[in-house]
């Protein structure tokens, strides 16, 4: 049955507890509800036997949260230590052989049959409906989507396949001398750690190995919750801004572990129910008397303490306990109370000893137990003893103890891991930086940090508001279809499961939302106030009391509540609930309201700034374009009795809103300039200043030289050579007579050249009206006459000149005969006139 998958959540989702049948989606969505309605921190604590299903509640439960809030990924680990018949180890080791590819396997030097590892080789033998391939690429692309990196991913391969190969290291013996007797794996191990093989075979022969494996894992584990903590948190986080940071923790509680031998060891840290269960906590972890105590005195002695003068130590500082019982000490016998206060009082204590790797339940099964002798067989001498736990006799061996107490991973080890050449790995044992030297503080034992885990653990749950699964065990051989009845009778029993079902529908209770604690007067009116209109906002009745009861009665709940004096008894959950529900109708309808009034208000205030920022930058642009003005008027005031006209004043900086004012302003003074330089000039100046001007235009950036600075005569014929001036004074006369032209534009002596390529001394003379071409070897007589337009177009269509020096020109017609000359002759010598001519012409035809 599909009993958690999306349609589910969606039934589940923003529903109350009653409006539903029972499931954990119910319990998820409660707690998130109390955190994001009342602003709490939360948790969900999941209890039962080992195998009862707390593991998988708590992935459903954080699946849940997930798809309501963000579907985020997650990585997940399980438990491990050693496997019992019947038992996978981590999920991750068969992952990562049935699911990595070919080539990661060979990098790794591994191969896919879980059993050829002495590690994992019995939870290899088991058939399993696990998809392990499916799991091993969900679990890496959920790391690469939360921010591992390549080289972090690889990492954690590797320190995995390395637990693998030490689990398959074999040791011999060649006199007093240790071996290793499979060599090849050293240089495997030595490559997976990025580190030298001598060091890691000192490290491997002089300590002991067993221990190194789980305290690799436990290592690796911590530091993948430590970087995916670091990955999400909020960064930047300010109260004051984004509100109080609240979380809903799921605590998966670990229960009695049924083993063949239960020995002592130490995993992950997990969150432990404490019931009314003093006296056995007291015999776990009193000073001096308890078995913590006592353990940890004999792991500190000097010399060879075995397992079994830490037994001794036991029998002789509890021979009189009534919960102890060894082959060598009979516990006093205390008559059993049937009732389940007993059963509760004696709940889960030392969970230390029972979650580590524990509990074989006694033959007679549940908390009956008969009188204990030393010919009692289920006692071994010199190695079990036996702790009454409020869910049975608990037989323990000591085998092992001294050892699993002390420090999980030697000095020399961590010392080989923080030396490797992998920053990932050796970011994950800082400690292995200290010397041999400098490594004096004795570290804690396993006991001892038990211990601190637990008292910070009761100190986190006390600032939460607590949620409850209780997961019952249907049968011992995880069959899905096999329901043992007294097993589970016996798990309802000792978790007092009867006793919360008789008394809830039978007495009124002291409810607050999702608390069975009192709900005060004042907390019904801080919370409930705005579903009345006697109580909001505030009432203005006798007291708070006389307000709640005006406020239950208009709710039509007067029947379901009793008034203490400062407290409400409320009999039925589902009035609580109905409460909360109109609570958060009224409170969104409150919020709305709010957000009404605020939005208002901020919109008014922006418009107010906006306002007046307007009128501010209106005002300061009115003071720039002034002062911009006033500073222009006071540069160029005096401009018409300056020499050059205020050419020299330099401009001031305008403000960007009159920029283009002043490129108009500067065109105005331009203009004006140049007319009050024209205004003064004759009218052959006039026109010699426009032809400059038009030849400026045209030849800009064309000609290096365009003759502007010197003064345009025009008529250079009359000026170059006087011996022949009179010559062409007298045929220039001549041919105005004839053709009635007004003034000579331009003349000058050319070199002309023809159509075949042959350069003849030529003369050009440009009137108003025509271009003639002269032979001034025969006194100027015209050969050619061009006219430059008549009535209808014009004869000459165009002048085109070389870039060069030679001072080319050709005059283009309107019968394609074109003249091509050259001009020469000047007088200086090389003075150009190319400028002038085009300059000239242009004037004239505009």
């Amino acid at each position: 049955m599909n009993i958690y998958g999306r349609d589910t959540v969606e039934q589940y989702k923003g529903r109350e507890l009653y409006e539903r049948p029972p499931h954990l989606f119910a319990i998820a969505d409660a707690a998130y509800k109390a955190m994001k309605r009342r602003n709490k921190d939360t948790c969900i604590v999941i209890s039962g036997e080992s195998g009862a299903g707390k593991t998988e509640a708590s992935k459903y439960i954080m699946q849940y949260i997930a798809a309501i809030t963000n579907p985020n990924q997650r990585a997940e680990v399980e438990r491990v230590i050693f496997q019992q018949e019947g038992e996978r180890s981590f999920h991750s080791y068969y992952q990562l052989l049935r699911g990595a590819p070919d080539s990661l396997l060979r990098s790794l030097h591994i191969q896919k049959d879980p059993t050829a590892y002495n590690y994992i080789k019995v939870g290899g033998q088991i058939k399993s409906s696990i998809n392990d391939g499916a799991d091993f690429k969900a679990v890496a692309d959920a790391m690469k989507v939360i921010g591992f990196t390549g080289d972090e991913i690889q990492t954690v391969y590797k320190i995995l396949a390395t637990i693998l190969h030490l689990g398959n290291l074999t040791f011999g013996v060649d006199g007093d001398v240790t071996l290793i007797e499979n060599t090849k794996l050293v240089s495997v191990i030595r490559e997976l750690l990025s580190t030298k093989e001598e060091n890691v075979e000192k490290a491997l022969l002089y300590r002991t190995v067993a221990t190194g494996r789980d305290a690799m894992y436990e290592r690796l584990f911590c530091w993948i919750v430590g970087r995916i903590n670091d990955i999400i948190e909020v960064k930047n986080y300010d109260a004051r801004v984004h509100g109080k940071n609240t979380v809903i923790g799921v605590l998966d509680i670990y229960g009695f572990e049924i083993f063949q031998n239960n020995s002592f060891a130490i995993v992950e840290s997990q969150i432990i129910d404490y019931f009314n269960n003093q006296i056995i906590v007291d015999l776990v972890e009193q000073q001096h008397k308890g078995i913590f105590s006592v353990l940890d005195e004999a792991c500190m002695n000097v010399g060879k303490v075995t397992d079994e003068v830490f037994l001794q130590g036991l029998n002789g500082k509890l021979a009189k306990h009534a919960h102890y019982t060894s082959r060598k000490c009979i516990g006093h016998e205390k008559p059993i109370s049937s009732s389940a206060a007993w059963i509760r009082s004696h709940g889960t204590c030392c969970e230390f000893l029972t979650g580590l790797e524990t509990v074989r339940r006694c033959s007679s099964g549940g908390l009956a137990r008969a009188l204990l002798s030393p010919t009692d067989k289920s006692l071994e001498f010199d190695r079990d003893f036996r702790i009454r736990h409020y869910a049975g006799d608990v037989v323990y061996s000591v085998v092992g103890f001294i050892d699993k107490n002390k420090d999980t991973l030697f000095q020399d080890f961590k010392r080989l891991l923080y030396n490797s050449s992998n920053p990932v790995l050796k970011a994950m044992w800082p400690e292995g930086k200290l010397s041999i030297t400098e490594v004096t503080k004795r570290p804690l034992t396993a006991a001892t940090l038990f211990k601190n885990s637990m008292i910070l653990l009761v100190e986190n749950l006390a600032c939460k508001e607590p949620y409850y699964v209780r997961c019952i065990k249907p049968n011992d051989v995880k069959s899905p279809l096999l329901f043992e009845q007294e097993r589970c009778r016996h798990q309802v029993e000792y978790l007092g499961l009867l006793e919360n079902v008789r008394v809830r529908p039978n007495q009124l209770h002291l409810q607050q939302p999702s608390l069975n604690n009192p709900l005060m007067i004042i907390t019904i009116i801080i919370l409930y106030k705005m579903i009345s209109e006697f109580t909001w906002p505030n009432h203005d009745l006798p007291s708070d009391k006389d307000a709640v009861k005006r406020l239950m009665q208009g709710c039509g709940f007067d029947h379901d509540a009793a008034y203490g004096k400062t407290k409400v008894f409320i009999r039925t959950p589902r009035t609580l609930f109905s409460l909360e529900e109109q609570r958060v109708e009224m409170v969104q309808r409150i919020v709305l309201f709010l957000q009404k009034v605020w939005r208002g208000t901020i919109a008014r205030m922006r418009y107010r700034r906006m306002r007046a920022a307007l009128v501010i930058l209106r005002a300061y642009r009115r003071y720039k374009v002034k002062s911009y003005i006033r500073e222009v008027n006071r540069r160029f005031k005096n401009v018409r009795s300056m020499k050059d006209y205020g050419r020299h004043v330099k401009w001031p900086t305008p403000p960007k809103v009159l920029r283009k004012f002043e490129e108009a302003l500067r065109s105005i003074y331009n203009r004006w300039w140049a007319w009050t330089l024209i205004k003064g000039l004759s009218p052959e100046e006039a026109l010699q200043v426009r032809a400059k001007v038009a030849s400026l235009e045209a030849l800009k950036g064309q000609r290096a030289d365009l003759g502007l600075q010197r003064a345009w005569e025009g008529n250079y014929l009359k000026r170059d050579s006087a011996d022949t001036a009179a010559s062409f004074t007298l045929v220039s006369s001549e041919l105005q007579r004839k053709d009635k032209f007004m003034r000579v534009l331009f003349s000058c002596n050319v070199r002309k050249i023809n159509r075949f390529h042959k350069a003849e001394n030529r003369a050009v003379l440009i009137t108003d009206r025509h271009l003639y071409k002269m032979d001034p070897l025969k006194q100027y007589k015209p050969m050619k006459s061009i006219p430059l337009y008549n009535r209808q177009y014009r004869w000459v269509t165009g002048v085109s000149v070389s870039p060069g020096k030679d001072q080319l020109v050709v005059f283009h017609t309107k019968d394609s005969r074109d003249l091509v000359v050259c001009l020469q002759g000047m007088v200086p010598a090389n003075e150009s006139r190319i400028g002038e001519l085009v300059g000239t012409l242009l004037s004239h035809f505009k």
